[in-house]
């Protein structure tokens, strides 16, 4: 019996030819994203930075470190070539973790992409520059058309085919809808939004409080806590918006709010994972050393905190997550030290 989602995922689609994508990055996220992508009847190639991996899972269909129990179509083609991958498409998804961004792009400059356009789903910001992702492709392609897909959207859940939401951040609105008819399915709705800088931040400064989240989960502490850590978050990620030009409308909406309160709450959040490793008494190289995938959130930390120390922004939530991952500092002395801060106004 055919599936009744992915047959109105088809018809949505009707209107949109099928257009040749290519998804770079192998991992849970860009997965997922060659499979809806597939069943809205798109040429998908899947590119991984493994050859060997990618021809497992090109014969099991399954990609089981990443997203076990998740069926890949047969529409999907797999390419360890990055050369082949880019010029057989005419649009390209970043689903790369952030701190390899550069040096992908650094590869694609030397082939032709000329008249290919390029969606961004990595989360994180530049520790050596402080750029976002889709400014990072911007300074490595030149003027290319970009545009940003975040949200609450975990990767297992989307896979699953769970009622989800996003957003299409573009400067070109007309691309800003491209990719919204691209992506949406009846298990997937996709906004609009001109505010690129703003969506970005958002999707990366929310892994720094989630990793906070998970610190106190592993601290043994109850809902007042997180809903506090949550809450204050929000207004350090609004701050940072405000003081780089960012629309604060951003911030409340799915890819601030909805992504935050996402990813500090569930239990399939690596960086909530992390931070709840963290506050049990684990050492942040264990933990990672441990895992296959990766937790932007530690990353994003050092470039938060550097960044909010060279803007002058107070933000002591990303402060005590950065001291906990880099310094080693107690955790339960990190949230003590937050708790004991100057009392003020909210």
């Amino acid at each position: 019996m055919a599936d009744p989602a992915r047959k109105i995922c088809l018809e949505i689609t009707m209107t949109e030819k099928s257009v040749p994508i290519s998804v770079i990055g192998d991992g849970a996220w860009g997965t997922t994203l060659a499979v809806l992508l597939a069943e809205n009847g798109h040429k998908v190639t899947l590119w991984g930075a493994f050859p060997d991996y990618l021809k497992k899972i090109s014969h099991s269909r399954i990609n089981q470190k990443f997203l076990p129990g998740i069926v890949i179509p047969k529409g999907v083609v797999f390419e360890s070539d990055l050369e082949m991958a880019v010029t057989a498409s005419d649009v390209i998804v970043f689903a790369v973790p952030s701190q390899y961004l550069t040096a992908t792009l650094q590869k694609i400059k030397k082939f032709d992409y000329a008249g290919r356009s390029f969606v961004s789903v990595v989360k994180g910001i530049d520790t050596k520059t402080f750029l976002t992702m889709a400014q990072l492709i911007e300074k490595e392609l030149g003027k290319v058309k970009v545009a940003v897909l975040s949200g609450p959207t975990i990767a297992i859940e989307v896979a699953r085919k769970v009622p989800t939401t996003a957003v299409s951040a573009s400067k070109d609105a007309r691309f800003a809808r491209q990719v919204q008819a691209l992506f949406s399915c009846a298990t997937f709705r996709v906004y609009t939004n001109s505010d690129v800088l703003g969506v970005e931040l958002c999707g990366s400064v929310k892994n720094v409080i989630a990793l906070a989240c998970g610190i106190c989960d592993g601290l043994g502490f109850g809902t007042n806590t997180k809903a506090a850590v949550l809450t204050r978050g929000l207004v350090e990620m609004m701050r940072l918006g405000k003081a780089l030009g960012a629309d604060s409308k951003t911030f409340t909406g799915l890819a601030g709010l909805g992504d935050l309160a996402t990813t500090c709450f569930s239990p399939n959040s690596r960086n909530r994972s992390v931070g709840y490793e963290l506050g049990k008494g684990r050492k942040i190289k264990d933990i990672l050393a441990s895992m296959d995938a990766v937790a932007e959130g530690v990353v994003t930390a050092k470039a938060v905190y550097r960044l909010a120390q060279k803007l002058k922004i107070e933000m002591p939530i990303t402060a005590a997550v950065y001291q906990v991952v880099y310094n080693q500092k107690n955790p339960q002395k990190a949230v003590a030290g937050l708790m004991g801060r100057t009392l003020k106004s909210e």
